[in-house]
């Protein structure tokens, strides 16, 4: 064989191994793919679908919804009901508010506003709301409220208590009346007795109650006889022994109103009042005017200043919220003087002849601050005199007592009578309430002073309803 033809057939030979080699590489391959992992095409179409899905964090969490009442704000931050299972104590109290619900129904009224304010105080703080309840307890939510104990306002401190929390006390502001204030010394003092007793809150609130002296004392006693030194196990006064349960059952019932058969009216979970700065010595009632507020209201905001003046108390004011900016305006455009009260003090009455009052018999309410001195000066008469008329030995007074102011006249003082008589029951008259009225708005109109109209209505509530007949006379 020639050697072109055997170089052709080499090769042939060469291409046809080459190709077995490739077929055979390929079908060890193909063999070993069968072990290997399937990621056939019915598979991908959902692999891309899942790729395509937003990933799921576990750190998203829907957001609460903002309570709209803030009762429903205070449920939240309960803290003092885990563990206390079946509690005799608490049953007790719970029983109570169910049998009077219009206890906490009334205190809630009055509450409405200042707890939003209480409420968020207690949250900077981390501390459990149920302590927005502590003023029921104290003082159902009354700020005037005073006890034996000499105790005053919605956290019922007494005077020393205040003052070494810094409530001041003259005769013109009381801190312990101080909504603001008092609430600040309130969270203080409860804080440092939370510390005090290692974090526990029961023995917190009963040292409120009874003193830390009288707690420690008890404390001391069971660890001396190896008895449990926890709230529920401690000798203490009848009241202290009361007063933790009746916190307790409150919050219970605030839990779930509608099963203990109270009617809690929402209370919208927004700051009812707002801080206004002022620099000036100025009366409530010109306040109240100028922002149109009812006087009582403002007051009941400012309880501290106790002559409805702003003497010796902070230099700001509490208004409503939808006041605010009306006041803040009218401060800056009038006058200082405008803002004080022209009201000297003089006879109570009106109607008769000036001259023939002065020189006869003529009557005179006492209000908050006077003295006999003032009030002999303003009516031309002397001390000693105004003290036999009125059959006084001392010089004491009492806010709403009647003098007596006359001269040694009995006929004269008898016709001036008689006059003053008659236009009093001339004068008096009735009025129909009108939607948009209060009790300040009325007495505005009529010219008489807001507490007369109270005394004159006493069946009358704070909020009037349009059809009411209302009585309005001369304010003696």
């Amino acid at each position: 064989m020639s050697s072109p033809i055997r170089k052709a057939i080499s090769s042939d030979a060469l291409t046809r191994l080459a190709q077995a080699i490739a077929v055979a590489v390929s079908a060890t391959l193909a063999g070993c793919s069968s072990h290997a992992p399937q990621t056939d095409a019915a598979h991908t179409p959902n692999i891309a679908a899942r790729a395509k899905q937003k990933p799921i964090w576990l750190s998203e969490k829907p957001s609460p919804q903002i309570p709209q009442d803030v009762w429903e704000r205070m449920r939240q931050g309960f803290q003092l009901q885990d563990g206390l299972g079946v509690n005799p104590r608490i049953e007790q109290q719970r029983l109570w508010f169910a049998s009077n619900p219009s206890f906490l129904e009334n205190a809630g009224e009055r509450g409405s506003l200042y707890i939003h304010y209480i409420v968020e105080r207690l949250e900077e703080r981390n501390m459990p709301l149920e302590l927005a309840l502590l003023p029921v307890i104290e003082s159902a939510y009354n700020p005037m409220a005073y006890s034996r104990a000499d105790a005053v306002g919605l956290w019922q401190f007494i005077p020393s208590t205040g003052r070494y929390f810094n409530l001041r006390q003259t005769r013109f502001y009381d801190g312990r009346r101080d909504i603001t204030a008092s609430t600040t010394a309130a969270m203080d003092y409860l804080t440092r007795l939370h510390d005090m007793f290692n974090g526990d809150w029961l023995l917190a609130l009963a040292a409120y109650n009874a003193g830390e002296g009288t707690v420690s004392r008890a404390i001391e006693r069971n660890e001396r006889l190896g008895l449990p030194t926890d709230y529920w196990n401690l000798p203490l006064p009848a009241e202290t022994q009361a007063y933790v349960p009746k916190l307790l059952a409150l919050s219970q019932v605030v839990m779930a109103p509608e099963a203990y058969g109270v009617n809690l009216n929402p209370i919208a979970n927004e700051p009812y009042f707002q801080v206004v700065e002022i620099n000036q010595r100025m009366d409530l009632s010109k306040v109240a005017e100028v922002a149109n507020i009812d006087e009582d209201e403002l007051f009941q905001l400012n309880p501290a200043f106790k002559q409805r003046t702003t003497i010796d108390g902070p230099q700001h004011l509490l208004v409503p919220t939808s006041k605010a900016q009306l006041l803040t305006s009218s401060l800056q455009t009038m006058r200082p003087e405008e803002l004080i009260s022209k009201k000297s003090l003089k006879p109570v009455f009106e109607g008769a002849d000036d001259t023939q009052v002065a020189s006869a018999r003529r009557s005179y309410r006492v209000k908050r601050g006077d003295n006999l001195g003032s009030i002999a000066k303003a009516n031309n008469v002397d001390v000693k005199d105004l003290q036999r008329w009125n059959k006084m030995t001392g010089k004491d007074l009492k806010p709403g007592q009647t003098l007596v102011m006359q001269d040694n006249s009995k006929r004269s003082s008898e016709r001036v009578n008689t006059v003053i008589a008659a236009n009093n029951k001339k004068q008096q008259t009735t009025y129909k309430v009108q939607q948009g009225d209060s009790l300040y708005i009325v007495a505005k109109r009529f010219n008489v002073e807001m507490q007369h109209l109270k005394r004159w209505n006493p069946r009358v509530g704070h909020a009037l309803k349009p059809g009411q007949m209302l009585t309005v006379a001369n304010p003696h």
